[in-house]
């Protein structure tokens, strides 16, 4: 599914209007969705009490479609808050009142006691109040109903099921800024195509699960199908699988050449070579220092190894001639995971990346800290090269700080897989990849359960191994982050809680997050 800006969906909606749907055919469609997903995510019956906070634009409207389907499916009951009187004219709230279904308007429900009764009794709270054009911060009726509605949820012992229409109410469907009103939900069901504040913290945080229905508007459509941005889900990642005959050896699988490690990070060596070879690589070399590799070759067993010339325990300049005569042969090259910022590891690199014989190429960690030092560095790198920079390294390497790459995280991203001609993995959540091309994927992973270092070795690894295997550097970074991001979610739910997982559990969970993927 796209992933849209606030004017890119007014253009599609306009578009759709003016050739396929009616705006009021697409309000009946967004209400009928709403109501079918509420049924698959919850039971409802004729027990069930559904409160809805319905606000006076078309988020409202479709608010009301949804009641009505709901009431007549279902049998719920339903009750409705208005936070404005709807007009005469408007069809789903004149329906609503021809079914019977209470209503109480905001404007006489002075104390707010109304809502606080429906609040508290309600088993599913309904959020259609505001929609993707509202003003931040809220003012007027909208801020006090949702202050009320959070009052009366703070002080119930067990939250309703809260789902929101298109957003929840009060947040910057661009931005991703959030008013301090918002009632944070469980579901957010949204139409056409997700919308970047959906991805975008604070905001993200009040989404809860998301739902994306097409309402029947076909990719096809020129003015949705222009839009670059998707969100990575596990059918798209699914669709970038490599390939595996029956009989592949391991040079049909790909060979990767990880340089890494240094004397004070021997882990990121065992991690990122482990997760390249669970990928799917056939064959994993890791180049390093003599020292660290009598450190760590005894506990792996898989990997081969290509010592490498060292000064005080660092990489040596003169490394770099034999690296790119032994990677000649590799189709895939890892370099700056705990590589570490000795003067001699930064000459090695400048060294290595000005050759022009390099396989496709992974830069991650020390590599981006050391490159972040010279100036125009980008311009010296092989062509398709994918970089994974988190926030803080992407600051460094754009002479900005940290909060101002994820004030703008989406535009940042594009802007530099443009400027620098390269693939960016912006880590974080929600991770995004951006291509030269204007192409942006959206991560759909938010969990602190890949908090903790190492875990970004193991992403890198992951990348340079489905690198080797044929994939591009845009779909390389795309199915080795949404693979990353599984693999998260499942060691946290092996572990019990997120906050335990460490990148040793991340490893094992690889196999599982790839065996998702390739069920039929």
């Amino acid at each position: 599914m796209k992933v849209a800006s606030i004017s890119q969906i007014r253009e599609v909606e306009a578009a759709a209007d003016r050739s396929l749907l009616s705006y009021e055919a697409m309000m009946l469609r967004a209400g009928a969705a709403a109501s079918a997903y509420l049924q698959q995510r919850r039971s409802i019956t004729t027990a069930t009490q559904i409160a809805f906070l319905i606000g006076k634009g078309n988020n409202g409207g479709d608010g009301l479609v949804m009641a009505n389907e709901l009431a007549r499916s279902t049998g719920a009951d339903i009750r409705l808050y208005l936070l404005h009187p709807r007009d005469s004219s408007d069809k789903p709230y004149q329906a609503a009142r021809r079914a019977g279904l209470p209503v109480t308007l905001a404007a006489d429900d002075h104390e707010g006691q109304q809502l606080a009764g429906l609040i508290h009794s309600a088993d599913i709270l309904i959020d259609a109040v505001l929609g993707i054009g509202a003003r931040l911060p809220l003012r007027g009726e909208a801020a006090v109903a949702l202050e009320r509605a959070n009052d009366c949820l703070r002080q119930r012992a067990a939250r309703p099921f809260i789902l929101a229409i298109d957003c929840p109410s009060g947040i910057d469907c661009d931005t991703g800024e959030a008013d301090e009103f918002v009632i944070a939900a469980d579901a957010t069901i949204t139409f056409i195509a997700a919308k970047r504040g959906h991805f975008t913290f604070p905001a993200a945080r009040t989404v809860g699960t998301l739902e994306i229905d097409s309402i029947g508007i076909p990719d096809s459509l020129p003015e949705l199908d222009q839009i670059k941005a998707k969100v990575v889900d596990a059918r798209a990642a699914s669709s970038l699988l490599p390939a595996r005959p029956l009989d592949g050896h391991k040079g049909a699988f790909g060979k990767v050449m990880v340089v890494a490690g240094s004397q004070h990070y021997i882990g990121a060596v065992a991690l990122a070579a482990e997760a390249a070879y669970r990928s799917g690589a056939g064959l994993v070399t890791i180049a390093t220092t003599r020292r660290l590799i009598e450190s760590v070759a005894g506990t792996l067993r898989e990997p081969t190894w290509l010592p490498l010339p060292e000064i005080d325990s660092a990489i040596a300049e003169s490394a770099a001639n034999l690296l790119v005569d032994e990677a000649d042969g590799y189709d895939a090259l890892l370099a700056g995971c705990g590589l570490g910022k000795h003067e001699s590891t930064h000459a090695f690199l400048r060294r290595l990346l000005a050759s022009d014989r390099l396989p496709a190429s992974v830069l991650d960690a020390d590599a981006l800290n050391l490159l972040s030092q010279d100036e125009a560095w980008w311009a010296r790198l092989p062509s398709d090269t994918i970089i994974t920079p988190h926030p803080g390294e992407l600051a460094r390497m754009m002479r900005l700080s940290a909060k101002s790459i994820n004030a703008d995280r989406w535009a940042i991203a594009r802007q530099c897989a443009e400027d620098w001609e390269l693939v960016i993995l912006l880590k974080g959540a929600h991770t995004l990849a951006a291509a030269p091309d204007g192409r942006i994927g959206v991560l759909p992973f938010k969990t602190d359960s890949l908090s903790t270092a190492g875990t970004g070795d193991i992403l890198a690894g992951l990348i340079a191994g489905l690198r080797a295997q044929g994939l591009n550097a845009f779909e390389s970074a795309c199915l080795g982050a949404y693979v990353h991001g599984s693999a998260g979610i499942i060691a946290a739910e092996a572990m019990g809680n997120s906050r335990s997982v460490i990148a040793g559990d991340v490893l094992p969970a690889l196999g599982n997050a790839f065996a998702a993927l390739e069920m039929p």
